[in-house]
């Protein structure tokens, strides 16, 4: 197991703006330590196995890759050393996946997005998958504290031969200490291409004044944990069809829909357990639909 070599002060969960530092002034999120990582990995594979072409990482992101199972499929875990995303960070995720490579890219943990001062915290993806390469991007979920504020980006390029799923998911709060989010910023949002053509965007946004209305049926309703899973690959129409059979047998809400060349699939449950269940039996069930790959539940989640 990973050890961190860093953690975030815990009172950081309580700090507001207008905290005075030692020297009597404002403290600001860019008057105290912040992250600044990136991590990127490139894979390129054959009829011999996937392997691992680049690395690089830059604390406080670190890179895994355990050996786990079949040797045609890589699983990488990304590991956040710093405990937690505060306001002012900047991480940046980069997965490549070239030729035949078969890859699946987890995170270590939940992420949490802790109360900013007055700054957001910016994360940004980058999935590409080249060639027949198959990529399967199923992080576990990101945690989001009153009043924190978190801008993430989604870039997906795709080439037609490739196979891809990509999820994201968040949790406003934790429903088990009874945690309500009633303030901060969100802002989170996705960008795909095929062979360097935009086929879909996509944005959610939440702010201040707009926490407080949530939970009309409009909007999130009950909903406190979310997520959007995105498929690229071949037959579409049949593969649509058994995610909304899959759909209709989980316990937490699920819907799923063709838009261009991708299917989007929205998940919803009032808890983070409902809806990691959820996921896990989604997963579970598609990826049996979908063959040999990188596409099942991570081994990371059950860790």
């Amino acid at each position: 197991m990973f050890e961190a070599t860093h953690q975030r002060n815990p009172g950081e969960d309580s700090c507001h703006p207008g905290t005075f530092g030692a020297r009597g002034g404002n403290v600001r999120d860019v008057d105290l330590e912040r992250a600044n990582g990136v991590g990127r990995i490139v894979l390129t594979g054959s009829e011999r196995g996937t392997r691992i072409a680049d690395v690089y990482q830059k604390f406080p992101i670190g890179l895994a890759f355990p050996g786990i199972g079949d040797d045609l499929v890589k699983e990488a875990v990304i590991i956040n050393s710093s405990g937690g995303i505060a306001g002012g960070d900047r991480l940046e995720i980069e997965v490549v996946a070239l030729n035949h490579a078969s890859v699946a890219v987890t995170t270590q943990a939940a992420e949490k997005i802790y109360r900013a001062l007055d700054q957001p915290a910016r994360v940004a993806t980058k999935l590409k998958a080249c060639g027949t390469a198959k990529l399967a991007w199923l992080p576990q979920e990101t945690i989001v504290f009153n009043q924190a504020r978190i801008r993430r980006q989604t870039e997906i390029d795709v080439c037609s031969g490739a196979e891809l799923i990509a999820l994201e998911w968040l949790v406003l709060g934790r429903a088990a200490r009874g945690e309500e989010v009633v303030g901060g910023h969100i802002s989170d949002s996705w960008h795909i291409r095929r062979d360097g053509r935009l086929i879909w965007a996509d944005s959610f946004r939440v702010s201040d004044e707009v926490f407080a209305q949530l939970h009309r049926k409009a909007l999130l309703s009950n909903w406190k944990a979310v997520g959007t899973l995105i498929y690229f690959g071949p037959s579409l129409d049949t593969r649509l069809r058994i995610l909304r059979e899959i759909a209709a047998s989980l316990e937490c809400r699920c819907a799923a829909t063709i838009v261009g060349a991708i299917i989007i699939v929205r998940v919803a449950a009032a808890a983070s357990a409902d809806l990691r269940r959820g996921l896990r039996s989604l997963l579970e069930q598609f990826s049996r639909e979908l063959g040999p790959g990188p596409f099942g539940v991570p081994k990371m989640w059950s860790c």
